[in-house]
């Protein structure tokens, strides 16, 4: 199972940074946040009423408080990123923190991966970092990018390794996701009031009719997110973290397949080559656990 809801965390994660990312193009990067995640904070909110998830209140709650601050540092600068470099370059680079960071937290605790899962994880994290499309050639990257983009890892990293420890139950898992969400909402909000008394406007160029024109993505990317942060979780409990770190990390490949089939973005060779070898390194993980 564990193999199962990584997998499903990569499909829900690459969709969303899609989604978020095409967002950030035409909606300030901390609206895109706010928004996104207020509209999954009210999904959530429901779940937990109606599961009475608010009953397994407890100390470990502190972990779900920990990546709410954490993660919208890790998304406005992923946003960011996205907008100002290209999709198919700064999603993989992003992804290694959700790989290292949750990998070590594993290797502390004790795990260690067999010979075939070692060689899935070496084979997985080669394709996902050439599914990216990397540049011998050409204009580099802009430093600003590279910063906000490691920056990002790290915070993807952290907010998994502490939502992980959240909670031992589904509905413990629903409770969990929801304290987190509402925090994301309260820094988000925070920084995006500072944000408007600069002079940044919150609102895109059409006002409200056009915020309220991307609302359905900005759900869809809001709740796929709070998916996938539960079936990492899920993962997680029910196998060896090391596993569920790196089959999650394999999103990136999805962002770049919806391009392709979106945005019509020709894959290179070196992508292609790529996503084929995170596929592979996914059944050496699968096999192997």
């Amino acid at each position: 199972m564990t193999a199962v809801f990584a997998l499903a965390t990569s499909l829900l994660w690459g969709l969303a940074d899609f989604g978020g990312g095409l967002l950030t193009r035409r909606l300030q990067a901390l609206t895109v946040v706010v928004v996104s995640q207020t509209l999954a904070a009210v999904a959530l909110g429901a779940i937990v009423l109606a599961t009475g998830g608010w009953r397994e209140a407890g100390p470990q709650l502190w972990f779900a408080v920990g990546a709410g601050v954490v993660g919208p540092a890790a998304m406005l600068c992923f946003y960011r990123a996205l907008a100002l470099g290209p999709m198919g370059v700064v999603s993989p680079l992003a992804s290694l923190g959700t790989v290292l960071v949750p990998l070590g937290v594993g290797i502390v605790a004790g795990e260690r991966p067999g010979l075939l899962q070692a060689t899935g994880m070496v084979v997985a994290v080669v394709g996902v970092l050439l599914a990216g499309g990397p540049r011998v050639s050409g204009a580099s990257i802009a430093r600003q990018t590279v910063v906000l983009t490691l920056i990002s890892a790290l915070g993807f990293g952290a907010v998994m390794a502490l939502i992980s420890e959240a909670s031992t139950t589904v509905t413990g898992l629903f409770l969990a996701l929801f304290v987190q969400r509402v925090c994301n909402v309260a820094v988000g909000g925070a920084a995006l009031y500072a944000s408007v008394r600069r002079g940044t406007p919150a609102l895109p160029e059409g006002g409200l009719p056009a915020l309220r024109g991307a609302l359905p993505m900005l759900a869809f990317v809001g709740i796929a997110d709070v998916a996938a942060n539960g079936t990492y979780s899920l993962a997680a409990q029910h196998g060896p973290v090391t596993m569920a770190a790196v089959l999650a990390s394999l999103y990136p490949v999805v962002t770049s397949l919806a391009a392709l089939g979106v945005l019509k973005e020709r894959m290179q060779a070196i992508q292609t080559a790529g996503a084929s070898l995170a596929l592979v390194g996914s059944v050496l993980l699968a096999s192997g656990g």
